[in-house]
């Protein structure tokens, strides 16, 4: 039989305690969800800031539509490129201090993009062991010298720098979406400078929560163009939209519109998409969701050390509680499921393997109540594991 390797994968999966299966969330309101009938307070979410159900996102999405209808109905450089889309770029350009800004449907073809037209010709990428897999990805699909340093290790990135040629990227994150740490900013930009070579920045999990105004890594760390000329943030998390952005030098944006295969041959995000996340970004700007997030943020780490709970270093929204095996993080999982939290197990290949973990994710949403609920359950759901 042709593909008869397709069970005999997902059985090795099962046994080894790797095997994924969708949940079908049939409403969610407030930080609680429903799943096959069942309510739970949801801490998985990377809507960070609860944007996704802000009244004013929703009322502008609904203008957009009635304006532009629902989708784009062509790719950007056919008639999918509108007005809103303009304005979109024309805003993160003036936060972001960027000469341009090109919109994408996904951070996943963000990355591609990125990758493939920049080295179709060659060249070098050094990043992060920890970068997300659409990054590594585009890599692989391009005719670059891929090499990966230790995560956050600015010693062995310097080492793989000093034997390189030619054109070279250097690519991290701003916060890291499984650990929750964030990259070594400065040292980063310093090594790039002082070897010449190009400083990318995946600002998934920062952009919306960094900065004086929530507009991210290049905000927060006051990054000039040339500090960091290749900058690529998603909508999809905490703005509440969806869809992603690559901001740089109007000659790099120029290139992609020319180059890169995941822009010219797709079809535009839509322009109501567009209009809600114009909205959200300036709600952001002047709502108190970043301040609610980080006393939520605090408020976890207190109660859950106060129980001797071991906890990572991070202080960002992504709060990992490592287990170190599938089974048992799978296991925690299912107890907190019992007593109403929503906390997947994250595992191989998502996490190294022995790296198996339960990502809690704290919202602007949650309320003191909420995330004491949390501890409590953690605390019984490892008792009873």
């Amino acid at each position: 039989m042709a593909f008869d390797f397709i069970n005999a994968e997902l059985q090795k999966k099962q046994v080894a305690g790797y095997l994924r299966r969708r949940h079908c969330v049939e409403y969610e309101k407030d930080g609680i969800i429903c799943v096959a009938g069942e309510h739970y307070l949801n801490f998985a979410s990377n809507d960070y800031l609860g944007m996704r159900q802000h009244p004013g996102v929703l009322q502008s999405w609904v203008e957009g539509l009635a304006q532009f209808g629902g989708g784009s109905g062509a790719s950007p450089l056919v008639t999918g490129y509108t007005q809103a889309h303009a304005a979109l770029e024309a805003c993160l350009e003036e936060h972001l201090q960027r000469e341009a800004v090109l919109l994408f449907n996904s951070g996943f073809a963000a990355n591609q993009a990125i990758c493939q037209a920049l080295f179709h010709n060659g060249g070098n990428v050094l990043a992060d062991k920890y970068m997300h897999a659409s990054f590594i990805d585009g890599v692989l699909a391009s005719k670059a010298e891929f090499k990966r340093f230790r995560h956050n290790d600015l010693a062995h990135c310097e080492a793989l720098l000093s034997g390189l040629s030619g054109d070279t990227l250097i690519a991290s994150e701003s916060i890291f979406s499984m650990d929750g740490d964030s990259a070594p900013v400065g040292g980063l930009v310093s090594q790039s400078r002082d070897s010449g070579a190009w400083l990318m920045l995946d600002d998934a999990h920062g952009f919306g929560v960094l900065g004086e105004n929530g507009f991210g890594v290049a905000e927060h760390y006051q990054l000039t163009q040339q500090d960091l000329p290749v900058l690529m943030g998603t909508f999809g998390k905490a703005v509440g939209t969806a869809g992603a952005f690559v901001a740089g030098s109007q000659a790099f944006i120029d290139y992609l519109v020319n180059h890169a295969r995941h822009y010219i041959y797709s079809t535009a995000l839509p322009a109501s998409q567009a209009i809600a996340t114009l909205y959200s970004l300036t709600a952001i700007s002047t709502g108190d969701e970043r301040k609610t997030l980080h006393e939520n943020i605090a408020t976890f780490r207190s109660l859950a050390l106060a129980q001797d709970l071991q906890l990572t270093e991070s202080v960002s929204a992504i709060q990992p509680v490592m287990c170190g095996d599938p089974h048992k993080a799978l296991a925690l999982s299912e107890a907190l499921k019992q007593r109403g939290i929503w906390v997947p197990a994250i595992r191989y290949p998502t996490v190294p393997k022995g790296a198996d973990r339960l990502r809690i994710t704290i919202t602007a949403q949650h309320s003191a109540r909420d995330i004491s609920v949390l501890v409590d359950a953690l605390m019984l759901a490892m008792e009873a594991v």
